[in-house]
């Protein structure tokens, strides 16, 4: 890592202030991996033909967001669903008779976890069931901060809606933090500075690697209650005006906030807004 002088100093003023990931609150898993997403993951008009023939089956269907839906500060749903057949859900799939159906049509040796050849990998779960337990799977109902785990762009937003999520994103919880305040600064001008020039993990094809490892090591203030709420009203602003052509008046508002925070100087802050 090379840095010029006045990146030094925003580093330095950034992690003088600020606790890692690591020592908060919170807890982050990644999107779910079923092994095989043709079976598992479906469209609303499958979603549709499945409740059609056994109503009971939406109990067990949900929507799925993926990692390229997330955007930043929210999110574009392609009309996808995951059928939620989790082993730590101890499910008995006879009590879903056309979402046992739609599992078969794929064929039971593709879905079995055996390890065998055409099979998924070896593991204790039962064909019907996803390749990973879940046990968190209640964390999807929660409020939580979603990202992409690969790629170019830094994008973090809030998901109240209850959607679940694949493999290529992670979500973040917490009984006792606002994600409010948190996601104004994984979200700031200054944090993707910090992302791609101080902690950076590059992959394959120029895309960032921002897993549970690299997360845990980002600096956030811990604000007081004032401060709590003046950043968080700043969010919920921009929040309620995402669709506004004003929308960069409030996210300047939000900079503003974290510049100044910081102690940025004039010179620093402008550094960081020509990033």
């Amino acid at each position: 890592m090379i840095l010029s002088d006045i990146e030094q100093r925003i580093k330095a003023k950034i992690e003088a202030i600020g606790t890692p990931l690591k020592d908060w609150d919170i807890q982050i898993n990644r999107g779910i991996l079923t092994g095989f997403n043709d079976a598992f993951i479906i469209d609303g008009e499958k979603r549709a033909e499945l409740i059609a023939q056994d109503p009971k089956s939406e109990e067990i269907i949900r929507p799925i967001l993926r990692g390229r839906d997330i955007k930043r500060y929210g999110y574009e749903f392609a009309d996808l669903y995951i059928i939620t057949t989790f082993p730590s859900l101890k499910i008995d799939i006879e009590s879903y008779p056309a979402v046992k159906q739609h599992l078969l049509s794929f064929g039971y040796d593709r879905l079995k976890q055996t390890g065998d050849k055409g099979a998924r990998k070896k593991t204790n779960n039962k064909w019907f069931e996803t390749q990973d337990s879940i046990s968190y799977w209640e964390d999807f109902y929660k409020q939580k901060i979603v990202w992409k785990i690969i790629g170019s762009n830094i994008n973090f937003f809030i998901d109240n809606e209850r959607f679940f999520y694949n493999n290529a994103a992670n979500i973040l919880t917490s009984d006792s933090v606002s994600l409010n305040s948190l996601i104004a600064f994984l979200n700031s001008k200054i944090y993707e500075w910090y992302f791609k020039k101080v902690i950076f993990i590059e992959v394959e094809g120029g895309g960032i690697q921002m897993f549970n490892t690299v997360m845990e090591k980002i600096p956030i203030p811990l604000l007081n209650n004032t401060q709590e709420k003046e950043l968080s009203e700043r969010v919920n602003n921009l929040l309620d005006n995402i669709s506004s052509d004003n929308i960069q008046f409030y996210e300047k508002e939000i900079s503003s906030f974290i510049y100044d925070f910081f102690c940025l100087s004039e010179e620093e802050s402008s550094f960081i807004e020509s990033f």
